[in-house]
């Protein structure tokens, strides 16, 4: 696997009012982000600069926050909210809120299971059922587990972007050797990053083939923390955040970049 040719930056640090980052997302063209706190914590929305400063803090009331875990947003300005947090692999109310509306007044809940989980929880050296990542691509969410056994097998899953109950699609997996805690698409559709503990793993989607058959390139995180989230902000380069709560950017170098 080829390193990639990025430059990493601190380019800031989260107020500590929005600390226990789990997942980021853009807000618009500004160049804002929206971020959440983990499982446990108020269901509440924080709206930063890119140097982390506070904008605004939206709750979303009465929403449960059992564990929230990440963001994706579809192409109508929709924001997902990824409530499938599973550490013990013993949840039987998976789901995920779509938000719409000025303030995401507006919650349609999608909720779903894995096909090929029998047990809660399975035992120790089957669980592969915890996901932390996710994004939207037509009118799908794509799911990755954080595999909990010594395998370290990711698995994605595939689900659609609208309300129900659903039995997720398996649709591929690889063995990566981390646990995956974040995923994004580029605008173009062309890239996807997976976010590991200390790499971030980035994948040229293939049309029509599955996405682990891409070319993969890895990049090496500094050591300040676990990577806890991850958002492009244009079709090459992307933001991430730590559980620490500092800011990186990872900025492509390539020559041959528009």
């Amino acid at each position: 696997m080829a390193d990639a040719d990025y430059h990493v930056s601190k380019i800031g640090e989260l107020s500590k009012r929005a600390q226990e980052s789990s997942g980021l997302e853009m807000a618009g063209p500004g160049g804002d982000l929206w971020t959440h706190a983990d499982g446990g914590n108020t269901a509440r929305l924080y709206r930063v600069t890119r140097q982390g400063d506070l904008l605004q803090a939206l709750d979303l009331e009465p929403l449960q926050n059992i564990d929230w875990e990440d963001l994706a947003q579809d192409d109508n300005h929709q924001l997902y909210v990824g409530d499938f947090g599973n550490n013990h692999n013993k949840r039987r109310n998976l789901r995920i809120f779509r938000l719409s509306g000025p303030t995401w007044q507006q919650v349609d809940t999608i909720t779903f299971s894995y096909p090929d989980q029998h047990d809660f929880p399975p035992a120790k050296a089957r669980r592969n059922f915890d996901c932390e990542a996710f994004y939207y691509y037509q009118d799908s969410l794509y799911l990755f587990t954080k595999n909990r056994s010594p395998t370290l097998w990711t698995k994605q899953y595939v689900l659609p972007a609208r309300p129900g109950h659903y039995v997720a699609r398996l649709s591929d997996s690889l063995l990566l050797p981390t646990r995956v805690t974040a995923a994004d698409i580029s605008p173009d559709g062309r890239r996807v990053a997976l976010l590991g503990v200390d790499c971030a793993y980035q994948f040229e989607r293939l049309p029509g083939r599955p996405l682990f058959d891409g070319l993969k390139s890895r990049l090496r995180l500094p050591k300040a923390g676990q990577a806890e989230a991850l958002v492009y902000i244009n079709d090459y380069d992307f933001i991430f955040s730590n559980e620490k709560g500092k800011l990186f950017q990872a900025t492509r170098r390539n020559a041959d970049r528009p």
